[in-house]
């Protein structure tokens, strides 16, 4: 069995693979301060729950965007499943050019959701994370990162706007049913849920522009099905995106093990719910 690793600066997500197949996952707060011995015993607590045996994982990888919790993460590895952590980071055979600036800017999740999603729907793809920021990476039809956009996330967004106007509190941000507000929580519910969904389908405009109106849109992340509701572009929801990628990139690093075959990329309707200075080939 495979563990892997998806850590991000607000959660962290961990999923647990027999072959190609996703058997278990969990998702957890990311805990900065956590030692090697409590990330090791509380996984070790999570696969009691689910009835998993810690001795059958033969390997593990992991995608970090805190860097500060790698050594303890590598150590928790090596002390509770008996091997070394494999870290997606420059150096590891990916299979996807890299068209960026300084392909080392990347965070190691773009690369990771890029990679799942061409491999599973082809290409050209627009992947959307909603994360603590707002992803969206751009892959060709040839399977190359192209780059992006960055914009802030929901969650930190709300807070921001909570934290400094005295007079409103924290809401559930969901879809009010109306853009007129006739009280005070559906007014802020309707400026974030319709903000964001215009935001991100703006975004996904002129990226199409550039792209082809073809170009397949993918979500993933903690708030992509509640945008996608309402999202002129987004045609699929796929919630484990980013495992999906960790357990690609960890077979295209085995070179004397048998690779399971990768699922054809999905043609047809899949609704459910530029210059670049260098090349790199990862």
């Amino acid at each position: 069995m495979l563990l892997a690793v998806d850590v991000g600066n607000t959660n962290t997500v961990l999923g647990v693979f027999r072959d190609a197949d996703l058997i278990a996952n969990w998702r957890l707060t990311t805990a900065r301060d956590q030692t090697v011995d409590e990330y090791g015993i509380l996984t070790r607590d999570l696969f009691t729950i689910a009835k998993l045996d810690p001795h059958e994982i033969r390997g593990v990888i992991i995608s970090s965007v805190v860097p500060p919790l790698n050594s303890t993460l590598e150590g928790m590895a090596e002390r509770y499943f008996h091997t070394k952590a494999l870290f997606v980071e420059p150096g590891v055979r990916t299979g996807m050019p890299v068209h960026y600036d300084n392909p080392q800017e990347v965070g190691a999740d773009r690369i990771v959701n890029s990679i799942a999603a061409f491999a599973k729907y082809g290409g050209p793809c627009i992947v959307v994370d909603f994360g603590t920021a707002i992803n969206f990476d751009v892959v060709s039809e040839r399977g190359e990162y192209l780059g992006g956009a960055l914009a802030p996330g929901i969650g930190i967004s709300a807070e921001a706007l909570f934290a400094r106007a005295a007079r409103l509190s924290r809401v559930e941000i969901r879809d009010p049913g109306k853009i007129i507000g006739t009280n005070t929580v559906h007014s802020m519910q309707a400026g974030l849920f319709y903000g964001f969904t215009d935001l991100v389908d703006g975004i996904l405009d002129r990226i199409k522009k550039v792209m082809g109106k073809d170009t397949r849109v993918i979500a993933t992340g903690g708030q992509a099905s509640l945008i996608a509701q309402a999202s002129r572009h987004i045609q699929q929801v796929d919630e484990f995106l980013t495992l999906e990628g960790l357990r690609i990139i960890w077979e295209r690093n085995q070179p004397s093990r048998h690779v399971a075959p990768e699922k054809k990329p999905v043609s047809g309707p899949i609704r459910a719910g530029g210059k670049s200075a260098r090349k790199r080939e990862s």
